[in-house]
Formats: C-alpha cells, sequence, structure tokens
C-alpha cells in the first residue's frame, strides 16, 4: 500500500509511555516509510529520560526513537524565539525530514508548519484511548490497563511475605496472588535446592540470590498491581550466615537496595510442620526477633501477622488493600 510520506515525526515526553502513546505511533508507521520518535525530556522530570527512552525503544525496536535533552522552553509564551529554538535541536537529530508530525496536541499544527512538514492530527479528542501521562502519574494503580508491560514495574507495588521456617510464608504468597488476581514469586532457594537434591553449598548463595532476583524481575511485567515475594535477599543474607558463617558481600549490598513497598513478617505462633529443607525447629521465638531486627535496622516498613491460618490471611488482605488505596501507615 501506498504510504503519505517518506518521513514521519512524533515527539513527546512519554512520562510514561502509555497505550495512548502505543496508538499514536502504530497509525503513523503505517502511513509512512520511515518514522522518528524523539523522546523529549527535562533533567527536573520525575522519570529520568534515560529510562523512557528505553521503554520507547523497546516498544518499538523498528521505528527511530532517539533521545531530545536540550533543555528547551516548554510554552511559547516563555521564550519569543520558541519555535525557532525547537526547530533547529529537531534538525539536528532529525536532518532529512520530516515530511509529515503526528500528533494528539495542540502543538503539533504549528510545529509542523516551523518544520516545514505537513500535519495529520491523531485521536485529539483522547476518545480512542482516554488516558494521559498526567492521570497515569496522579494514580498509576488505577490506570493500570493502560500501562505497557515494559512501564509496569515502574510502578508496581512490590509485598515481601517474610519470617522464619514453617510460618506459612509459600502458602500465605499463593493465597494473596489468587485473592488479588496476580502473580508471586516463589522462594527460588528452595526451587533450587530441590533441583540439586535437597543440597547447597556456600558457592550455591549467589545462584539462588540471583535466581529470586530474575524471578521477581521476571514476573513484575506479569504482576497486576501487586507482585507478592515469597522470601527476598535479607533471608538470603541470614541463611548464609546460619549455614556457612558468611555471605558474599554482593548478596549483601543486594539486601539493602533491593526494596519492598511492605513486609508481611510472619510470627511463629503456629506449629512446625517438618520438611527436609528446614533445619532449625528450636527456638524460634529468637528466630522471628532476629528475622525482625533486620526490617528495623533497615527502616523497612512491614507489619506482623500472627493468629490462626484464616486470621493471617485476613490480616495480609487488609494490609495489602491499604498499600494499593494509598492508607496503608508510611
Amino acid at each position: 500500500m501506498e504510504k503519505i510520506a517518506a518521513r514521519g515525526l512524533i515527539i513527546g515526553k512519554f512520562l510514561p509511555p502509555h497505550l495512548g502513546h502505543r496508538y499514536l505511533v502504530d497509525f503513523a508507521r503505517t502511513c509512512v516509510e520511515r518514522l522518528t520518535v524523539l523522546v523529549c525530556s527535562l533533567r527536573s522530570e520525575p522519570i529520568p529520560g534515560e529510562l523512557r527512552l528505553a521503554w520507547m525503544r523497546e516498544m518499538f525496536p523498528d521505528v527511530d526513537v532517539l533521545h531530545h535533552g536540550a533543555e528547551n522552553p516548554q510554552y511559547p509564551e516563555e521564550h519569543p524565539r520558541f519555535w525557532d529554538i525547537w526547530r533547529d535541536s529537531i534538525r539536528a537529530l532529525v536532518p532529512d525530514g520530516p515530511d509529515v508530525v503526528f500528533a494528539s496536541e495542540d502543538y503539533g499544527a504549528p510545529l509542523a508548519e516551523t518544520l516545514g512538514a505537513r500535519f495529520v492530527p491523531v485521536d485529539r479528542d483522547r476518545e480512542l484511548v482516554p488516558v494521559s501521562g498526567t492521570a497515569i502519574r496522579e494514580a498509576p494503580l488505577a490506570h493500570w490497563a493502560y500501562l505497557p508491560s515494559c512501564v509496569r514495574p515502574h510502578y508496581l507495588k512490590r509485598v515481601c511475605v517474610y519470617g522464619p521456617e514453617s510460618t506459612g510464608k509459600s502458602t500465605l504468597a499463593r493465597a494473596l496472588a489468587a485473592h488479588f488476581k496476580t502473580v508471586h514469586a516463589a522462594e527460588y532457594g528452595r526451587t533450587f535446592v530441590d533441583a540439586n537434591g535437597g543440597r547447597c553449598s556456600a558457592p550455591d548463595i549467589a545462584t539462588i540470590a540471583h535466581g529470586h532476583r530474575a524471578s521477581e524481575e521476571a514476573l513484575a511485567r506479569q504482576a497486576n498491581r501487586v507482585l507478592f515475594s515469597d522470601t527476598d535477599a535479607i533471608t538470603t543474607t541470614l541463611w548464609s550466615d546460619i549455614l556457612f558463617g558468611a555471605c558474599p558481600e554482593w548478596v549483601r549490598e543486594l539486601a539493602e537496595r533491593r526494596r519492598y513497598d511492605l513486609y508481611l513478617l510472619l510470627d511463629v505462633d503456629v506449629p512446625w510442620v517438618a520438611d527436609p529443607q528446614r533445619w532449625l525447629p528450636e527456638d524460634r521465638e529468637a528466630q522471628f526477633l532476629r528475622w525482625k531486627g533486620e526490617l528495623d535496622r533497615r527502616g523497612r516498613s512491614y507489619v506482623v501477622i500472627r493468629g490462626s491460618w484464616a486470621e493471617r490471611f485476613e490480616m495480609a488482605r487488609r494490609a495489602v488493600e491499604q498499600l494499593l488505596d494509598g492508607t496503608a501507615r508510611p
């Protein structure tokens, strides 16, 4: 099919990219032989331009996606040479075009005129994809359906189900994921040890830490507003110290950097259940206090979960709902 022009241009902040932007780019690239998208950013904006650039390049690998990082004025009234400034900075990146400018905003027509191009409006009333970057920034979870999978981890709420052995972490993580219609990252250490005949050595700690982080990041793109993690890197450091008397330094650093919006700290007020991968049935209260102390030392946000199995689930459910609706305690 014949195209309407050779070169097309879209400029935008993509703060963040959303399905309205996908519609705009998909519309434009069917109309031209070659499409360029400029991701325009200022240093003061809440999401770094480099991250938005990476998102857009992942979403549109067959489009020329470039970073426009010039600190240009944002509105015509800010500078008498507003349109000249924008023309020159765009020409520096796109010297051989464009023939057509696509936009859903009012600036599209004067920008096209400044560049000596035609203007093609696209869904200017936002009826086809009724969302905006402003609406998403104000309430990302309420507009979750409009976020591309690569953007979702940026806004995702992360909840770690945490605590000593035999407190129901795996069961609770699965139950919460089912209730909130999302996914959970199972404890990778158990997966690894099971696959190795129940054996674990000191060098395996690095693999376990890598594996759990990789599982969380892979599942973050599939999660629905919240991702539940069965254990974390803090737990990996604790078990490494208990079993081997040492822990790789980078795993300790990971435990300091890795953040969750909420920890559900499971108490030991339930019966011990024997398991080949459980080693310390004695002095469970001391173990609980050690796990709790690690959260306190780091200033992490947590809720202690205790009581019967049904009571534990209800306490956890309420805490997560408060996190998602913004009423959780700081």
